[in-house]
């Protein structure tokens, strides 16, 4: 399985920038093999990692699954 490392606040500022979803990158990303994307702090720590799917249906699905869990974590802080 490929390794992406990205260093996340940079990674981010440039999504802002762009007006760019984090999912419509990793969509452009697929290509029928599945990627472990690192995400790094600025001392290049690991703070979270994905596994980017091989393809475009379990996209959908996990952005589903992590949209409903984010919903979920937002009602809980009500």
């Amino acid at each position: 399985m490929q390794k992406i490392e990205i260093k996340a606040d940079q990674f981010f500022e440039l999504l802002k920038l762009k007006d760019t979803s984090i999912w419509e990158i990793f969509a452009q990303m697929i290509d029928g093999n599945e990627k472990e994307i690192i995400f790094l702090d600025h001392e290049e720590k690991i703070l979270f990692n994905y596994i980017l799917p091989s393809n475009q249906e379990k996209l959908e699905e996990d952005r589903a699954e992590f949209s409903k869990q984010f919903s979920d974590k937002l009602a809980n802080l009500t």
